[in-house]
């Protein structure tokens, strides 16, 4: 009977451990991660001053100033600026960060660099808060200290600079939320956030978060703070990188703000993904960081301030266009050369100062000319350590009278304003990308301009190069893009699901690039793709000048690169959609799939054709990632469903072991079905699983396999309890007002209700664990309940009512009727033990699946009371009505009470577990601490109904 729970069970320990294995491949396959470990020579000096009398809070927090050592004075010479860890962070974590910008502003030590010297800039002194590692993502209370600490941490920095001076604000995961919330605020200059989860809550069980994210949401859209968020991407399993998108400046109500995303796989220079903790020391960030704060620490008028900051943030911490101005130039005899017509720009090693005509195709439509520079620069992007070279892109007509002559006379060229102007990784063909432990350098990249040719356009594109008289390595590619798009409307998911997909490249047409697009492949952040590039032979391209590097495009604040090669798999993946997250608006061409091949050499050939499939390794741990929290509510609502069908009026005492079963076998078919249905539907993203019915099919078998496995760990949560419900040989004794008023008295005072949670829940495992050789007892007093008992007979009478003495006869019938009556007792205890443990287990079970609800409270007071001390309050979390019912009810059954669900009738409490299940399944993936709030409101009516309707008013 119990055959298909047992296999349900084992079947979700096996899948969660396939899971947990597909999270950690995540990183390795899509996104793996080069990053040089930084190094520094750190010292961190007590700000002792900033005590009490700025802020109770610094009983419980510290400040500290960062000095490198051996670099830079001790005290404060410069631009303050804050960094704020995050959830279980240390103040230390500054080290990395602050010691780039000291050693970047001083060339050596105590010696400022030349590109500072002279500009008027200010080493950038760094504090940081401490928070003893608190868990303030579990917990509002705590960060709302965190936020009002900072404040005042401010305050006292500010005290010690010159009036009118500003801070620069870091913040780390959620650093980056209490930096936020701090604004509006005039003395913060800019906001620059790493890993912050800005749009949804990592951990979702405390209402008083969501409260937080409500006002941050708000500054967001409307303070002229200028913000920059960095995500780390796929790399980063611990906060979702779709949640760290802020609406881009051209998104927000009027404009005028400045917001920015930069995928650290975009940023260009890194080029990597960059996990978690990592994000903090990774050298190809950190540095960039760092020489962003120390440019926002110049003066800049304060009418242009805000703008001025967003381009400085803009050119270090880029991740595509950025042009500057370039005047006009007028080309003379003897300074030009003009190409033949079809013909490509290629040089290596240029050196001296000319300009290269390519002609512009008459009669053509919209043509794309794009060029390649490598180690140099075009319109001022170049890697950091860049060759002297420098290359600008002109569009030039001929001067009048000289139409169709070609340009024999001075030609007039004006800037080309380019769409794509960007610095792209050139991987060396054979190696990894990116190299584990060591990046990208600071002298890599190769810079690409694309720049639209209007169709009635006659003249020439100029290429101007501008390099020093010797030979200093380098090249220089350009040239018009004659390929096509290749487009494949018919491709959908569905395609992918059931089968793979082949793409045909174009190969007779020569060209720069290819460009591939699939307008109707979903990007949802759950799905990952695998990628295999076909190639005509198998040459491995070692000497062509750049091989074929794969761009994969999501939105303009997420770009991949990828080296492709014979026979190596490539895994593309995206942020632009996700469960709980609003979908991010942006042009319709990038809607799909939208790949661009870039590669040039004549020993190279590109690739002829690409086989895209649907990756179920990688698929599945997306899903890993995104879905803990409705995975937890949904065996709450499973839960429910089983009390909801065990305590229906009709039905035969069950055990858990047999209840599940019923549930398994014929309850859960059907509400896979209902999952699937409801799955198909257009939801909101944030009711259900949050995808709005965007995956179509693919959600329906995701609902199924959510349903399946909270299913298989709910069997498999009652084979643990079972092993902890270990014989007891005394029944817990208790005074009820007396330990009940003590007890709530001790939350309101000192414990948060979760304590007290956890206590209820170990009541009831001890009452269901003592006397298990007759079941669970629960009490003093068995409860015959539907089984009548005899009376039994004190004297026989006669029949003219007076008494009778007692004859032997007598004798042996009264004895009779009391052996029967005893017999009937016995007969009615045993009934009623396995009633009343039955019901206490399944009891035991619900609140099994409510405690994770209450557990991350639990993990932040007992942190709290651990790195603070045991004097520090606990602020928050003493609302004894949360736990109030929880305790009745173990109060309740723990003194041999039974709630009476047999002589329920057809309105019952027990309707009230299908909202509880209503509630787990529809909300409970995105505001899942509203379940353990209807759970609360579903005791109290059972405890309502059973003491005070069933005894007082029937």
């Amino acid at each position: 009977m119990r055959s298909v729970s047992t296999v349900l069970g084992i079947l979700a320990l096996l899948t969660v451990y396939a899971v947990y294995l597909a999270v950690f491949d995540i990183p390795r396959l899509a996104s793996p991660q080069g990053c040089r470990m930084s190094w520094m020579s750190p010292s961190y000096l007590l700000q002792s001053a900033f005590n009490t009398s700025w802020t109770p809070l610094a009983n419980r927090y510290t400040l500290w100033l960062y000095r490198e050592v051996g670099w830079e004075p001790s005290q404060p010479i410069g631009v303050p600026a804050l960094f704020i860890p995050g959830s279980a962070g240390s103040s230390h974590q500054v080290r990395s960060i602050a010691s780039s910008a000291a050693r970047q502003y001083f060339s050596s030590p105590f010696v400022i660099s030349g590109e500072f010297n002279g500009r008027g800039i200010k080493p950038v002194d760094f504090y940081a808060v401490d928070f003893n590692e608190d868990f303030s993502a579990f917990h509002g209370p705590t960060l709302d200290s965190q936020i009002a600490y900072t404040a005042a941490a401010i305050g006292y920095i500010l005290s010690r600079y010159p009036p009118n001076t500003q801070i620069i604000v870091m913040g780390h995961s959620m650093g980056g939320i209490v930096g936020t919330a701090l604004l509006p605020s005039p003395n913060i200059s800019a906001l620059i956030t790493m890993s912050t989860p800005h749009t949804l809550p990592p951990v979702r069980f405390d209402s008083r978060i969501e409260e937080i994210y409500a006002r941050n949401s708000r500054i967001l859209l409307e303070d002229e703070t200028p913000i920059l968020s960095l995500c780390g991407g796929a790399t980063d399993t611990l906060v979702s990188s779709e949640s760290c998108v802020i609406p881009e400046s051209d998104q927000l109500p009027g404009g005028g703000l400045y917001r920015r995303t930069v995928f650290t796989s975009a940023l260009q220079g890194a080029w990597t993904g960059v996990g978690h903790r990592e994000m903090v020391w990774c050298h190809q960030v950190r540095w960039r960081v760092a020489r962003a704060a120390l440019e926002l620490g110049a003066a800049v008028p304060a009418r242009d301030a805000v703008a001025a900051r967003g381009r400085v943030l803009d050119r270090w911490l880029r991740d595509g266009l950025l042009v500057l101005d370039e005047e006009s130039i007028e080309l003379h005899h003897g300074t030009y050369e003009t190409l033949p017509q079809g013909m490509d720009l290629m040089l290596k090693n240029p050196h001296g100062k000319r300009t290269y005509l390519l002609p512009v195709v008459p009669g053509e439509e919209l043509s794309t000319f794009v060029l390649y520079v490598s180690g140099g620069a075009i319109s001022g992007v170049a890697p950091h350590h860049s060759l002297d070279l420098q290359v600008s892109v002109q569009l030039c007509v001929p001067s009048t009278g000289t139409e169709g002559t070609g340009p024999s006379v001075p030609t007039t060229c004006t800037h080309l304003r380019p769409t794509v102007l960007k610095l792209l990784p050139n991987p060396l063909p054979g190696r990894p990308f990116p190299v584990p432990d060591e990046g990208s350098d600071e002298s890599e990249g190769v810079v690409l301009f694309e720049g639209e040719i209007p169709p009635d356009v006659q003249g020439w594109v100029g290429v101007s190069i501008n390099a020093g008289e010797q030979e200093g390595g380098g090249w220089v590619v350009g040239g018009f893009d004659r390929r096509e798009i290749v487009k494949r409307d018919a491709t959908s998911l569905l395609d992918l699901i059931f089968g793979t997909v082949y793409i045909s490249l174009p190969t007779t047409v020569e060209g720069l690039r290819t460009q591939v697009h699939v307008p109707h492949l979903s990007l949802n952040v759950l799905l990952v793709y695998r990628l295999l590039p076909h190639f005509a032979d198998s040459s491995s391209c070692a000497e062509a000048i750049l091989p074929p590097l794969l761009m994969h495009v999501s939105h303009p604040s997420e770009v991949h690169y990828y080296p492709l090669q014979h026979d190596k798999h490539v895994w593309l993946h995206s942020h632009t959609t996700a469960p709980y997250v609003p979908s991010l608006a942006f042009n319709s061409r990038h809607q799909g799939l939208n790949l661009t091949i870039y590669s040039y050499g004549y020993d190279c050939a590109d690739p002829v054709g690409l086989t895209l499939t649907l990756d179920w390794w990688g698929t599945l741990g997306r899903v890993g990632t995104r879905y803990p929290t409705t995975l937890l509510s949904f065996c709450v609502g499973i839960v429910s469903v089983v009390l909801f069908q065990v305590w229906h009026p009709a039905a035969q005492p069950q055990s858990v072991p047999e209840s599940l079963e019923v549930f398994v076998r014929r309850t859960m078919p059907q509400l896979m079905g209902a999952a699937a249905l409801l799955a198909l539907l257009p939801l909101s993203h944030k009711w259900y699983l949050g995808l709005s019915g965007e995956l179509g099919l693919l959600a329906s078998f995701l609902a199924v396999f959510l349903v399946g496995l909270a299913s298989g760990l709910v069997c498999l949560s009652w084979w643990v309890l079972r092993l902890l419900i270990t014989p007891e040989g005394s029944k817990l004794r208790r005074s009820t007002v007396f330990s009940m008023v003590l007890l709530l008295l001790f939350i309101f005072l000192f414990v948060p209700w979760q304590v007290a949670f956890l206590g209820c829940w170990i009541i009831q495992l001890l009452n269901c664990a003592a006397h298990p050789q007759d079941g669970c007892t629960l009490g003093r007093t068995p409860i015959a309940v539907d089984t009548p008992v005899e009376a039994i007979p004190l004297r026989i009478q006669h029949e003219d009512g007076g008494p009778k003495e007692p004859a032997e006869d007598g004798v042996a019938e009264l004895l009779s009727v009391i052996g029967a009556s005893r017999a009937s007792m016995s007969s009615a205890r045993k009934s009623t033990y396995p009633y009343a443990l039955h019901q206490n287990t399944h009891i035991l079970l619900f609140l099994t699946w409510l405690l994770p609800l209450t557990a991350p409270v639990l993990a932040v007071w007992v942190r709290t009371l651990l790195t603070a001390g045991y004097t520090i309050p606990f602020n928050g979390d003493h609302n004894v009505i949360k736990v109030l019912p929880i305790l009745w009810l173990v109060d309740y059954v723990g003194r041999g009470h039974v709630l009476d669900t047999r002589n329920w009738g057809r309105i019952s409490p027990r309707w009230g577990f299908l909202t509880v299940g209503l509630v787990s399944f529809l909300v409970g993936g995105r505001w899942v601490y509203l379940v353990y709030d209807v759970a609360n409101v579903q005791v109290t009516l059972l405890l309502f109904w059973d003491v005070i309707a069933s005894r007082y008013l029937t």
